[in-house]
């Protein structure tokens, strides 16, 4: 990335310490980019998990029963490596050996860190603690989290399209600039030449990141 940065804006590979500031913000922007996705796809995993749980408890499984039972269901959904699939094989570990269910997902919550599972766990747990009609109220907590789920699944599509365009778009000005100095090497030597062309060059290099920087911004939706 760093060569290609330097070989389009200065053709000077002497100017490349310059452009490791750009490359460490680049892969700081991409690991968080990352870490949002594994997030996000652990986030769908859940509400599959919280849906087949709730399928078990219609039918009249306990809570303890149910997460079991969703383990396994989740083994013919997930590969055993999944993420999902691991946290509900240790869940079902801790309530074989008497962990209370209140204490099985509370520490699921504090694993994970999603604002969705702490939602889950802090309505479960009042629920279990006013002594009402427990799994009532657990299930309409599901199905509220799925119907929230539904609709970031919703705007995620109609956003993705414009995620698209806007990576498009990011290329075009390497693209341009390699077709300026193959199709007019005489025009573009001026700005490679010499010091107020080098200048010239960072500057816009620096309007290029702070411009894509604005672009994630735009683009970056969080429901």
């Amino acid at each position: 990335m760093l060569s290609v940065i330097v070989a389009l804006f200065y053709a000077d590979f002497r100017m490349f310490p310059f452009t490791i500031p750009f490359g460490y913000f680049y892969y700081c922007h991409s690991i968080e980019d990352l870490l949002a996705k594994k997030k996000q796809n652990f986030e769908r995993q859940f509400h599959d998990a919280l849906q087949t749980m709730e399928a078990h408890l219609n039918v009249g499984y306990s809570m303890e029963n149910a997460i079991k039972e969703t383990k396994r269901e989740l083994l013919l959904l997930y590969k055993s490596s999944d993420a999902i699939v691991k946290e509900f094989t240790y869940m079902s570990r801790q309530l074989n050996l008497n962990v209370t269910v209140e204490q099985v997902w509370r520490d699921f919550a504090g694993r994970v860190e999603l604002p969705s599972v702490d939602n889950f766990v802090i309505v479960l747990i009042q629920a279990k603690r006013s002594g009402g009609d427990s799994i009532s109220i657990i299930k309409k907590t599901i199905r509220r989290l799925s119907e929230r789920a539904e609709i970031k699944e919703e705007i995620e599509t109609i956003v993705a399209a414009r995620r698209l365009e806007f990576q498009i778009m990011t290329v075009i000005p390497f693209g341009i600039i390699a077709y300026m100095r193959i199709s007019f090497p005489e025009f573009m030597n001026v700005l490679y030449g010499g010091l107020f062309g080098k200048c010239f060059m960072s500057v816009c290099l620096v309007v290029y990141y702070f411009a894509w920087r604005l672009g994630c911004r735009i683009v970056d939706i969080e429901v």
